[in-house]
């Protein structure tokens, strides 16, 4: 998820440079990456939240102080907030 929305230096980086590459934790690969549809974004953000039901507060607080506005995770909260928040996928280029 894009924090800061399209205008992430990061995410303006991957966009602009054929090969990203992409560092989490000890891996580091060439990235191909998408940006994912509202429909897929929802569906990500729901499987995220339930199967980490037990952060889900913190969650909320931070993805609200993000967004501007009292996220509660409802289905009308996470179309609003895959509208406003880019979700992107990144995978090993093959």
């Amino acid at each position: 998820m894009s924090a800061f929305g399209r205008n992430a230096d990061w995410l303006r980086n991957i966009e602009v440079t054929p090969n990203p590459e992409v560092i989490i934790g000890r891996q580091q690969f060439v990235a191909a990456y998408r940006l994912l549809d509202i429909e897929e974004a929802i569906s990500v953000v729901e499987r995220y939240e339930q199967c980490n039901w037990f952060l889900a507060p913190i969650v909320r607080l931070v993805v609200s102080s993000l967004l501007g506005w009292p996220y509660r995770g409802s289905e009308s909260d996470r179309r609003r907030l895959a509208a406003q928040l880019p979700l992107i996928a990144l995978r090993p280029r093959s």
